[in-house]
C-alpha cells in the first residue's frame, strides 16, 4: 500500500491541492466526469501546465461567473447539496468532513453556533468545487495513507468577507491547532482555510519526512511570486523499512506490595510517557514470590518514571539497561460508524499491507454506553473495516 506525502514548504490551497493530484496522474476527464454530478452551475475549471520558481507542475483555476458569486450556504445546505449528489458514500463523507471542519473554525473564530454559520468562505463555488475534486482524485489514487509536513503559513494581511485580517487567517489557524507551522517563509497567504481543511481531514500525522520510497511527485502550481515557489508537492511512497528503536528498560522487583496495587501502577506509567509496562511473576531470593515491573520508554522518560516507580512502589532500587526493538510503522485512524467516528490502529507490515484494530478501551465504552455485548461491538466494527479495505 502507497502512501501520499504532503509537502506544504510553500503552503497549501485548494486549487494547488487539485493541480497536485491531477499532477500525479488523477485523470483530468474522470475529474470533470464526476464533478458534473455536484450539480452546481456557473464555473469553469481551467486545468493547465504552469512553473513556479523553476518547478513545473499543474495549475488549476476555477473561474466563476461574476453573478454566479453566491449564495452564501449554510453548512445545512452543503451538506444537502453534497448529499444528493450521488458521488458515492466515502466522497461524500470526506467532502463533509471537510465543510464541518471548516464552519467549525468559523463558528469557534466568531463566536456563532454552528448552524448559525452563513458567509461566502463555507459555501462558496470554488470551495465546493476544490473539496469534492479533493475527495475524486483521492479516490482514484485509492485513499493512500497521508503523512503531512510542518505547514507554511506566509506572512502579511488578506483580504477576505470581514475585511483586512492578519495572516494566518484566524479559521486557519483554529484549523491547524496540534499542527506544526512556520511563518514568515513568504509575504502573502500561504495556507488558506480550505486548504488548511483539507489537509488537516485527510492527513493521518505532522512529520518531517523520514524513510521512504519516493516513487512519483506531482506539483501543484499556486498563482504567487516570491522567495520560494508557490507549488503544492505531493510525493506518492512505498514504506519504508519497520523502523529500529533503542529504547531504555526499566526493571525492578517487588514482594511486599498489595496485588491491587499493580494496575494503579501500570495505567500511571503508561500515562507518564511509558511506550509498554507490564508485571510478571517470579521468584525471588530464599524461596519468596515476588513480581518483576518492566517498562519501555525512551530515555527522556526515563527520570520522571524511576521518580515514579519509587513514589508508588516499596522498592529500594531500579534497573537500567539499554534494547532495541524493531516496529512496525503505526498510526490511527478514524472509522465512521453508526457509533460515531471510532479510532482504529492500524499498522503497515514491511510488505505494504496493512492490519487493523479497533482500541479494546474504546469498544469498552461503545458496548457500556449502547448497551450491547463487547462480542457485537468488535464484530460490527470487523465488518466496517473490511467493508473500507481496512483504510
Amino acid at each position: 500500500m502507497t502512501s501520499l506525502y504532503y509537502d506544504c514548504f510553500a503552503g497549501i490551497s485548494g486549487d494547488m491541492n487539485l493541480g497536485a493530484l491531477l499532477d500525479l496522474g488523477v485523470e483530468e476527464a474522470v475529474l470533470r466526469k464526476r464533478l458534473d454530478r455536484l450539480a452546481v452551475e456557473g464555473f469553469e475549471l481551467h486545468i493547465t501546465p504552469d512553473r513556479r520558481g523553476g518547478i513545473a507542475g499543474t495549475r488549476v483555476e476555477v473561474a466563476v461567473a461574476a453573478d454566479n458569486e453566491g449564495p452564501a450556504r449554510s453548512p445545512a445546505a452543503v451538506q444537502e447539496l453534497i448529499g444528493r449528489s450521488g458521488l458515492g458514500r466515502r466522497v461524500e463523507t470526506f467532502s463533509l468532513r471537510v465543510f464541518e471542519r471548516l464552519a467549525a473554525a468559523e463558528a469557534k473564530v466568531h463566536g456563532i453556533p454552528v448552524e448559525a454559520v452563513h458567509f461566502h468562505e463555507v459555501g462558496a463555488v470554488d470551495a465546493l468545487v476544490d473539496v469534492v475534486g479533493a475527495a475524486i482524485c483521492l479516490e482514484q489514487l485509492g485513499w493512500p495513507s497521508v503523512i503531512g509536513s510542518v505547514v507554511e503559513l506566509g506572512s502579511g494581511v488578506v483580504d477576505c468577507a470581514h475585511g483586512h485580517l492578519p495572516v494566518p487567517a484566524p479559521a486557519t489557524l483554529e484549523l491547524l491547532q496540534g499542527v506544526p507551522t512556520h511563518r514568515g517563509g513568504v509575504p502573502f497567504e500561504a495556507t488558506t482555510p480550505t486548504g488548511a481543511a483539507i489537509l488537516t481531514t485527510v492527513a493521518e500525522r505532522f512529520e518531517v519526512q523520514g524513510d521512504m520510497i519516493s516513487q512519483r511527485v506531482g506539483y501543484g502550481v499556486g498563482r504567487r511570486d516570491g522567495p520560494l515557489p508557490n507549488v503544492l508537492r505531493l510525493v506518492v511512497t512505498a514504506p519504508g523499512p519497520a523502523r529500529r528503536e533503542e529504547l531504555s528498560l526499566l526493571e525492578c522487583n517487588i514482594d511486599d506490595m498489595s496485588p491491587e496495587f499493580y494496575p494503579h501502577l501500570v495505567d500511571r506509567l503508561l500515562t507518564k510517557g511509558a511506550k509498554d509496562a507490564w508485571i510478571a511473576p517470579l521468584v525471588m531470593k530464599k524461596g519468596r514470590p515476588g513480581i518483576l515491573v518492566s517498562i519501555l520508554c525512551e530515555d527522556r522518560y526515563e527520570p520522571t518514571l524511576t521518580r515514579l516507580l519509587f513514589a508508588e512502589t516499596p522498592t529500594l532500587g531500579v534497573r537500567r539497561g539499554s534494547v532495541s526493538r524493531t516496529a512496525l510503522e503505526r498510526t490511527v485512524r478514524h472509522l465512521d460508524t453508526p457509533f460515531g467516528p471510532v479510532p482504529v490502529k492500524v499498522a503497515v507490515r514491511p510488505d505494504g499491507s496493512r492490519q487493523t484494530k479497533p482500541e479494546y478501551e474504546v469498544c469498552r465504552s461503545i458496548a457500556l454506553e449502547w448497551d450491547l455485548p463487547l462480542r457485537e461491538v468488535y464484530r460490527e466494527l470487523e465488518r466496517l473495516l473490511e467493508a473500507n479495505d481496512g483504510t
